[in-house]
């Protein structure tokens, strides 16, 4: 009777799936925080700013920064995911 082969890939362990996930929700955190800071520079930029291409700079530098923000997460989880 032959035996099946089954392809075993190696499972991590409890502690190392809490720890992925644990930096991942640190990574995710960080990320809002990037999405705060985003919004008060633009919102502080908008406020001071003197005629209609210096308010369209401030939010093209919002929208800049979130989107760093999300890059930066997305890499961060990547790198995270492909060392465990």
């Amino acid at each position: 009777m032959q035996e099946a082969q089954t392809s075993q890939r190696p499972s991590k362990s409890l502690t190392d799936r809490v720890k992925t996930n644990c930096l991942s929700v640190a990574v995710s955190c960080q990320e809002g925080f990037s999405y705060v800071k985003a919004f008060f520079v633009g919102q502080t930029k908008r406020l001071t700013a003197k005629n209609e291409k210096e308010a369209t700079d401030a939010h093209l530098t919002e929208t800049k920064m979130q989107v760093d923000a999300t890059d930066e997460a997305e890499n961060a989880k990547k790198r995270l995911h492909q060392s465990s």
